[in-house]
């Protein structure tokens, strides 16, 4: 969580990243909390973050983000 909000802080207030499946989303930061925003321009908030799973590492966010359709 801290690397993701310092390449928010790096690239002006936004940070844009791909995802797997080609999907772009986009990072900030508002209060402290780390913002994700779909295609869709839907928002979601990272509730917990840096979550340590057998493959590698989540953020739990509290919204559904989908693909633009």
């Amino acid at each position: 969580s801290s690397a993701i909000k310092t390449m928010v802080a790096d690239d002006g207030g936004a940070h844009d990243v791909k995802t797997v499946g080609g999907c772009k989303l986009s990072l900030s930061t508002k209060d402290g909390k780390v913002l994700i925003k779909d295609e869709a321009g839907n928002t979601a908030t990272v509730t917990i973050a840096d979550v340590k799973q057998s493959n590698g590492v989540i953020h739990v966010i509290d919204k559904v983000l989908l693909p633009k359709s």
